[in-house]
């Protein structure tokens, strides 16, 4: 930088100095000291501005100026410091008037549909269940094969399944996770998986693509349909905290042998029939049955040494039941309205 442009850059930097000092002696409330504050040592502040064209000076000039500019910035600072004590410590303290009425927040809370997980979660616990998750995204194998539902089984018809290019497809119900745990924690063994599963199926007041389900699976020695009724029985009991009428009616599972459907008496309707119990007066609520000795040998356990029982609870329609909830489609609208009832 040649010398009269050297000379330029300690003039400037002296100047605005001594505007700032004039400023700033004139100030008399704390908003209007950091306005002033903002336009010298902001990010695009006079001051801040000036030091960046330091760099601009000849390398053998350029610690003079730069250690000029410096101390004009500690100078600048310290006089904030102690106009910020004279106007207070906080700019709040100025500009907060308490006559004003506050903002109330929304807070989110649970949807009901985890509500009833979790109760469920507990039950199962108190009965020494343990919890598990299973991936939504699952093999042909795990989904279907391992359960006793080859290719050509005519079950696989009643679950119209999204299918994804690579071959795996959207799980269907929550059973895939019966031969995983077996395989990873053996026999004996109690679990749950409370879990989203999908279906490519018209939808309705009772039906929908997407929906919950709760697997449980009991497997040690000598399990008998006497354990499945009780812990069901236990279940229903505790999560409408009421006696529920059911009935256990045969049922075809590949899965399981021999099974059933668990139906209870409509709570929507109380037996006199709705678009929630198809006009029948009962919900299918829980398939059920013993473990097809298929699935225990997939799940590496002896079905000569043990036996179990399974179920799959439609956690949807329990929310329905529970709650008094007469579409399904509800569940999944994400309108607030409906979700800020719970």
């Amino acid at each position: 930088m040649l010398p009269n442009k050297l000379n330029d850059m300690q003039d400037k930097l002296e100047q605005i100095k001594k505007e700032f000092i004039e400023s700033i002696h004139r100030m008399t409330n704390r908003a209007g000291l950091e306005e002033l504050v903002t336009k010298y040592v902001g990010r695009k502040g006079i001051l801040t501005q000036a030091m960046r064209q330091v760099k601009e000076i000849a390398h053998e000039e350029r610690p003079r100026i730069g250690k000029l500019a410096n101390d004009i910035r500690e100078e600048v600072e310290r006089m904030v410091k102690t106009a910020r004590q004279k106007f207070g410590d906080t700019a709040e303290a100025v500009v907060f008037d308490a006559t004003v009425p506050g903002e109330r927040k929304n807070l989110g809370h649970v949807h009901p549909l985890t509500i009833i997980q979790y109760q469920l979660e507990d039950i199962f616990r108190q009965m020494g269940f343990m919890v598990l998750d299973g991936p939504e995204v699952e093999s042909e194998y795990y989904n279907f094969t391992a359960l006793n539902i080859p290719a050509d089984h005519p079950a696989r018809d009643t679950q119209d399944t999204f299918w994804l290019r690579d071959g795996n497809l959207l799980r269907t119900h929550t059973s895939p996770v019966q031969v995983r745990a077996l395989q990873k924690h053996g026999a004996p063994f109690r679990g749950i998986v409370p879990g989203r599963v999908f279906r490519y199926e018209a939808t309705d007041a009772s039906h929908e693509h997407t929906f919950h389900q709760m697997e449980g699976l009991m497997v040690d020695r000598d399990i008998s349909i006497g354990n499945l009724v009780a812990v069901m029985k236990a279940l229903l009991q505790n999560i409408f905290n009421t006696t529920v009428d059911v009935r256990l009616r045969p049922g075809f599972f590949p899965f399981v042998e021999p099974g059933f459907e668990l139906d209870i008496k409509c709570l929507i309707c109380h037996g006199t029939g709705c678009p929630v119990c198809k006009r029948t007066g009962w919900v299918e609520l829980i398939p059920c049955g013993l473990v097809h000795p298929a699935v225990l040998r997939a799940g590496n356990v002896d079905p000569e040494i043990f036996s179990g029982f399974a179920f799959g609870l439609g956690l949807s329609r329990l929310v329905m039941m529970k709650y008094g909830i007469d579409d399904i489609r509800l569940l999944m609208s994400g309108d607030l309205r409906f979700i800020n009832q719970f």
